[in-house]
């Protein structure tokens, strides 16, 4: 069930409660990840690190990665539609 990185935008892989989503600027992680000391722990703990070796190899494989990529969140200031108004 993995997904190529940053190729297939809006598919996602889940390990336990963790999700990992793939889109076409960045890799979202989210959720909760537990590593026990037991099978269960050592299968999770590989197939985190088979998701994050995949992300590391398609950056390694790009050409031109600018220092710092946009952030998604970066905001505006937008004028309040409330401004100016009077209540009556």
């Amino acid at each position: 069930m993995s997904f190529i990185p940053f190729l297939d935008a809006g598919k996602s892989v889940r390990i336990d409660d963790l999700t990992i989503e793939s889109g076409t600027e960045r890799i979202a992680l989210y959720g909760r990840l537990e590593i026990r000391r037991d099978r269960i722990g050592l299968q999770n703990i590989q197939a985190l690190k088979a998701q994050i070796d995949a992300i590391a190899r398609e950056l390694e494989g790009s050409a031109h990665l600018p220092e710092r990529a946009r952030s998604a969140h970066q905001t505006s200031v937008m004028p309040s539609p409330f401004m100016g108004r009077s209540c009556a």
